[in-house]
Parts: C-alpha cells; sequence; structure tokens
C-alpha cells in the first residue's frame, strides 16, 4: 500500500489453492446448524477498567487450551490506544446457559518500533476490527481495516489496511503480504472508506480475511435493488497471498428513511469451520430502520480465484462463493445490535459446541456491547 512490506511467516494458509482437495487428515462435518439459545451477557456502558474504557468491541476469539478470551476494542484513541482486552465467558456445561462475561486484563497493540499505533487522523493509525488466536503457534493475529481519504473526509491521511500477528503481550511479530488491490488510496479506486479488513479468521493451514464490501473497480455499494461484492483473502505459511474470492453481498432488506437516508452494508466477521468453509455475519445498518444481521455458512471450493482481477463488475464471468443461510438475526432479540464479532466457545456435555457473537457498541449510550451464546452443530 504505498510502501515495501515485510512478509513474516505466520501461523497461516499452506500453498494451497481453492478446490484443490483438503488435507487428507480432515473429517467430513455437516453444515452449521443453531440448536438453541444459551444466554445473553452484557458490559456496562463506558466500563472502566485498568484506566481504560471498554467498548467498541469488534472482535473476539477463545484460547481452546486454556479458556482465555481475547476481546479487540476499535477505539482509535478517543478514550485510549489501540488494544486488546482478556477475560472469560463461563458456561454452564451441563445446561448450556452463558453465565457470565467478565474482563481481566489488557494490552496495548504495538508497531515494530515497539510505540502504541497514533490516534485517528494521524498517519499509520489502526482501526482494529477482528482478533483470532493462533492456537499453532501460540499468538495473536488481528485485522487493521486502516484508513483513507473520501469526499466526506478530505484531510485523512491513508493508513494501510493489515493482517498482522502480535504476541499476548500485545507486540508486534509480523504482517501478511497485502494483494496490490487492496491497497489504499486517494483516489477513486482500490476500497473504499470504512470497507477495508472487517473478519479475519484462522484454521489449520490458513489465514483468511474479507473486506467489508465493494471496492470502486468491483461495482456500487448494495442498495435494495441489488447487492454488491466483497473479497475473501488467503494467504500461505510464508504470508504471500495465494487465492482472492467473491463474495456477494445481499442487496438491502429494506430501503432507509427517508429513502434518501444512509446505508452501510457488508461483512462484519469472518470465522473458520476448516481449511475451506466460514461462518460470515453480513450486517447492515439502514438510517431510520436500524440493524439487520444475517449468519452465512460459506465455501471457497470451486469458487474462482480473483487474486489477479481488477474489476469483477466487467471483465469477464466468475464464480462466486457458496453461501448458505444458517440463521436470519434481524428479528433476534430486537432491537438488533451492530453485531461485528463472533467466535467457538467451549464444546458442552450435550456434544454441541458454543457459537458466541457479539455487538460493538461505538461507545454510543444508544448501543450495547452484548455477548450472545447458541449451541450448534457442525462446528469444529
Amino acid at each position: 500500500m504505498g510502501r515495501t512490506r515485510k512478509v513474516v511467516g505466520i501461523a497461516i494458509a499452506c500453498a494451497m489453492v481453492v478446490g484443490a482437495a483438503p488435507p487428507a487428515a480432515a473429517e467430513p462435518r455437516g453444515p452449521v446448524r443453531i440448536t438453541r439459545f444459551l444466554g445473553e451477557q452484557r458490559l456496562p456502558h463506558l466500563m472502566r477498567f485498568a484506566g481504560t474504557t471498554v467498548g467498541g468491541i469488534s472482535g473476539f476469539d477463545r484460547d481452546p487450551r486454556d479458556g482465555t478470551w481475547y476481546f479487540i476494542s476499535d477505539d482509535r484513541w478517543r478514550y485510549d490506544p489501540a488494544r486488546f482486552y482478556t477475560g472469560r465467558l463461563a458456561f454452564d456445561r451441563v445446561t448450556g446457559a452463558l453465565k457470565r462475561v467478565r474482563i481481566s486484563g489488557v494490552r496495548t497493540l504495538t508497531r515494530p518500533d515497539g510505540k502504541p499505533y497514533p490516534a485517528y487522523g494521524k498517519p499509520g493509525s489502526a482501526d482494529p476490527e477482528s482478533i483470532r488466536f493462533d492456537r499453532w503457534r501460540g499468538r495473536l493475529v488481528w485485522g487493521d481495516e486502516g484508513d483513507r481519504p473520501d469526499e466526506r473526509n478530505p484531510n485523512i491521511p491513508i493508513s494501510h489496511s493489515a493482517v498482522r500477528a502480535v504476541g499476548l503481550d500485545g507486540r508486534f511479530q509480523g504482517e501478511l503480504g497485502l494483494p496490490w488491490n487492496l491497497r489504499l488510496t486517494d483516489e477513486n479506486r482500490g476500497p473504499r472508506r470504512n470497507f477495508g479488513f472487517e473478519g479475519v479468521a484462522v484454521s489449520q493451514h490458513a489465514v483468511t480475511a474479507v473486506t467489508e464490501g465493494p471496492r470502486f473497480e468491483d461495482g456500487a455499494l448494495p442498495t435494495v435493488y441489488r447487492g454488491s461484492v466483497a473479497r475473501v483473502t488467503m494467504w500461505d505459511r510464508q504470508g504471500r497471498p495465494r487465492g482472492q474470492y467473491a463474495y456477494h453481498l445481499d442487496r438491502l432488506s429494506v430501503p432507509p428513511s427517508p429513502p434518501t437516508g444512509l446505508a452501510d452494508s457488508g461483512v462484519s466477521e469472518l470465522l473458520a469451520i476448516d481449511d475451506f468453509r466460514y461462518l460470515a455475519l453480513e450486517r447492515s445498518w439502514i438510517q431510520g430502520v436500524g440493524y439487520r444481521v444475517k449468519l452465512y455458512e460459506i465455501d471457497l471450493r470451486g469458487a474462482t480465484n480473483v487474486i489477479g482481477r481488477d474489476y469483477l463488475e466487467r471483465g469477464g464471468p466468475y464464480r462466486p462463493v457458496a453461501k448458505r443461510l444458517v440463521a436470519d438475526l434481524g428479528g433476534f432479540r430486537p432491537p438488533v445490535q451492530n453485531l461485528e464479532g463472533m467466535a467457538w466457545g467451549p464444546r458442552l456435555a450435550s456434544g454441541e459446541c458454543t457459537l458466541v457473537i457479539g455487538s460493538d457498541d461505538n461507545f454510543a449510550k444508544e448501543e450495547v456491547t452484548t455477548f450472545m451464546a447458541f449451541g450448534a452443530t457442525g462446528c469444529p
């Protein structure tokens, strides 16, 4: 993105191309299905912890070895530097009920020079949106959406979007190579502002990330009349991008109110099932209506590798990733919140796994930081 990037090996994808057979050791699983609701827990608005303000939780994940959870905040130094929290989600292993959520630690995310990332509006600032525990290397991988100017914010400097590795202490360990077609610019090309890397997933042989919405070259934003397209990118063990696949976004379910109002729609999180299948949260905010969220299972096998294509709206046919609706969360426990986080929790005595879906409160008193737990089958 305008500068040479150091490619560092992370515990990520083998040099595979989607469409190839999965590893021989992989066991076939049925589709992911939600079996029941296990409960909800919330954090207080503008909760204070260790001198920081807790909020903006845009992603989280669990270390299955000891049950530690990692929660990343998308605060851009409005309150505190870019950071993540540690804590626990407590489940009743017999009934499956989600009983409580507790924050126990906080770590600052640092740059290669060991310093915190600059604040919003400054060169090199970070916009953390997703975090994953990489159990194959015992470290964390996080997604930075980056920033760039646009017509409404002409003075914002370019801060490069990235997927990075850090230690459990938040110290920088490496960064994946960025495909040329995902470089932010100050022109109407490349990813739009606020549509960079929003979701990150880690599986045994892959690190995969999804842009929230369409690049300029890939088409217009979703409307009630038509959907749009995001890009899913996969890297090999050396941090080199090996594949990129088109994810077709739904059209808006309803128009804004008034009809000229604003709408924001895209993929807000990605969660690995295996090296090829993922859960995707597809979220919309529609003025006068609120949030709408759907949970999909997607499969990259059979999709066209479009990593070398600059344009998806034109320039030849391609096959997008397959999508299957798992649940429409748009009417679940209204009002629907800004659902941006998703992770696998512990397996229950019943054999079900737990799926936790949470919201980013945007540090706004009208919204909440909530964690909703579901029983599920077909999971890893």
